[in-house]
């Protein structure tokens, strides 16, 4: 069996939603000092839904695919939708991952819920 799914390759040489937001709405940050993996997620939200979304990666293929699948899952989404966005829910979309990479996907929801974090904080009284 191949280490990798089909779909994490595909999101790792053709990573979705990769950049910047310059005039971000949220943006979160999370890092894994032991295996050096640093992820940053921009977002863009109009009437409470995620018009846009971009992230940079520095990682591994699973670090790269776990973000681009992670930004297609919650892009068009309400906040609230995205808020509940599991590790789980973004390795299954993956078709897998090995369980030693499964921090990948925990980054992803972590990068994302620092972003929404960071949106409501600047956005609720």
């Amino acid at each position: 069996m191949a280490l990798y799914s089909e779909k994490v390759m595909d999101h790792f040489m053709n990573p979705r939603n990769v950049g910047i937001i310059e005039d971000a709405d949220g943006v979160g940050e999370v890092g894994n000092a032991k295996c050096g993996d640093i992820m940053k997620m921009y977002l863009k939200i109009d009437d409470d839904v995620i018009t846009d979304v971009k992230f940079e990666t520095f990682g591994c293929a699973s670090a790269i695919a776990s973000s681009s699948m992670a930004t297609e899952l919650i892009k068009g989404k309400k906040v609230e939708d995205a808020m509940a966005l599991t590790n789980k829910a973004v390795a299954e979309a993956l078709d897998g991952l090995p369980d030693y990479k499964m921090h990948c996907s925990v980054l992803a929801e972590e990068a994302i819920r620092a972003a929404l974090d960071d949106y409501n904080s600047k956005n609720k009284a």
